[in-house]
């Protein structure tokens, strides 16, 4: 109780500003949690099954090598599934196999790289709005300045900058966690992105291909 009074009270002197900061360093921490969690689900740090896989099907073993990635919930391997069976299958051409590897490796990227732009948004918008609320507080503290006239108390003034001060601090701090994050995602992406596109071609330049 002792805290969460003490943090309204913190967060009160920030003013409406603060709040909102508050309340996109809560949306942060939950979209950075949910990218992880969407991550791993996708396998962003695995691929040593899928790489298996590969070796296997450059050995001529088709069968094997697809049983190998069946079922799995990696982006890598759901994709050399999918290239595997379009190289197999004898209704394709090259070009059109190819074709449907790259549509299902782009859609595969595009629900990796979901949230980023959420990020992005968080990075740019949190500085700004503590900038916002410094200059409003400052207008605060020096209209009450003006109105005080020779009477005026500088600790009061100093007072009021420090206040008005917080929101441009707590706007840095969001959006520098943020950044990071953002950034750190996109390498995981671009990462993936260079996988994929390696794996279809190992599976197109060496795999089987059925009469």
């Amino acid at each position: 109780m002792i805290v969460s009074a003490e943090l309204t009270a913190f967060l009160t002197r920030g003013g409406p500003t603060l709040w909102l900061i508050a309340g996109l360093s809560v949306v942060l921490l939950a979209l950075i949690l949910w990218k992880i969690w969407r991550l791993s689900l996708a396998g962003a740090w695995t691929g040593g099954a899928t790489q298996a896989a590969l070796a296997v099907w450059a050995s001529g073993n088709a069968e094997k090598a697809v049983n190998m990635v069946t079922g799995r919930r990696s982006l890598r391997a759901r994709l050399a599934r999918a290239a595997m069976l379009a190289r197999q299958d004898p209704d394709l051409t090259d070009a059109q196999a190819r074709e449907e590897t790259a549509r299902l490796a782009r859609a595969d990227l595009a629900d990796a790289r979901h949230g980023l732009r959420a990020l992005e948004l968080i990075a740019t918008t949190a500085p700004l709005l503590g900038l916002l609320g410094t200059v409003l507080g400052m207008i605060d503290a020096f209209q009450a300045l003006q109105q005080a006239g020779a009477q005026a108390d500088p600790a009061a003034l100093a007072g009021g900058i420090w206040e008005a001060l917080l929101t441009t601090a707590a706007g840095m701090a969001v959006a520098i966690p943020a950044g990071i994050a953002l950034v750190w995602f996109e390498s995981l992406c671009d990462q993936l992105q260079a996988d994929l596109e390696d794996i279809a071609t190992r599976i197109f330049i060496r795999g089987p291909r059925e009469p």
